[in-house]
């Protein structure tokens, strides 16, 4: 079959690689369609130091069952439509016992985990369990988004998102999308988002959120409280560097959590005091459950022109590696860009 591989930092070659080999567990899935995650952009230029040379990347994806082992139980059938959550779990710890398999400490992950083959390529096999029927009728590509909507689901859930909340959203990336989205669905009554980007403030006006531009401003918490129309109740940091979590605090009331899901750097400085004397809290968010994985994708079903507003750009295996370099490089306008290993489509 053919895919994505990341010959060297900087270069992706579409080349032959062996078929994947599914077990008596596992589902063999024809991929239909994956996205490109930020944080495959930052394993394509080395900077993350998540990924190798020799890797197939890949881990926001849908496809068709092609083939069922014979020890995969009886909930999945050959042609079903499914998006794949990515966290492999060992079933047996605490952690997965009470039911955070992300925090599992024996995890694997397509995508990352470098022996895993993954999902910019024709074909992947993953554990049955690991294989979520998507709803009769979602649009099939939509299912390549259900994964970077975990993870703004989980921010929220994180940060105890209710009803009624200010929430203020730092970063208007696809993450921060996926958080404007979460924020709404938790019941949240008002969400602004900080973009310095023009393309990206307008993509989320678009998702119903009011925009904030960092850089047109002298006084970020004056502006943020204009387009909340009072304080933020709960602050999701979605870009995660010393920049964003220092803007954070500086419009966060007395008592604020602060959920920190952007990984943009690998350490932060951090103000203390500014967390200490005015008793805010300061959590730390990652990946999903396997539950609020399978809660997304049926509640993907329900917004399907929410969904349509984040996909901006399809293309083909051969046009991955153009596409990975112009979002490395900052000259790709699309925010959420959809790679089709068997063809490019418009579904």
């Amino acid at each position: 079959m053919r895919a994505l591989v990341l010959a060297d930092f900087w270069r992706l070659n579409v080349e032959d690689v062996p078929d994947p080999e599914p077990g008596p567990a596992d589902v063999l899935i024809e991929v239909v369609a994956t996205g490109i995650c930020g944080s495959d952009v930052h394993g394509y230029t080395g900077e993350n130091g998540r990924r190798v040379r020799g890797q197939v990347m890949g881990h926001e994806t849908v496809g068709r069952v092609l083939a069922v082992g014979p020890e995969a139980g009886g909930e999945l059938a050959v042609g079903d439509a499914v998006t794949v959550n990515p966290v492999l779990w060992c079933g047996e710890c605490r952690q997965c016992g009470v039911g955070r398999e992300q925090s599992c400490p024996d995890k694997r992950i397509v995508g990352v985990t470098p022996e895993l083959r993954s999902a910019f390529a024709e074909r992947m096999a993953v554990p049955a369990r690991n294989a979520v029927k998507l709803p009769d009728g979602m649009p099939i590509e939509h299912g390549a988004l259900v994964e970077p909507l975990a993870v703004g689901y989980h921010a929220l859930v994180r940060g105890e998102c209710r009803e009624g909340e200010s929430v203020l959203v730092i970063g208007g990336g696809p993450i921060g999308q996926a958080c404007v989205l979460a924020a709404r669905r938790q019941g949240a009554e008002r969400v602004a988002v900080s973009e310095p980007g023009s393309h990206r403030r307008e993509l989320n006006a678009r998702l119903g959120a009011a925009v904030v531009n960092p850089s047109a401003t002298e006084d970020f918490a004056a502006a943020v409280h204009a387009a909340l129309d009072g304080e933020p109740t709960l602050i999701v940091d979605a870009v995660g560097s010393s920049q964003t979590l220092a803007a954070a605090f500086a419009c966060a009331p007395i008592g604020t959590t602060v959920v920190l899901v952007g990984m943009g750097t690998p350490t932060l400085d951090v103000a203390a005091y500014e967390i200490s004397t005015k008793e805010r809290s300061v959590v730390g968010s990652f990946c999903y459950s396997a539950a609020e994985f399978r809660d997304t994708a049926r509640w993907a079903a329900t917004v399907p022109d929410a969904l349509d507003t984040l996909i901006e750009g399809r293309t083909d295996l051969e046009g991955g590696p153009a596409s990975f370099e112009a979002l490395a490089r900052g000259t790709a306008q699309a925010s959420k860009i959809l790679v089709f290993p068997q063809g490019r489509t418009d579904a």
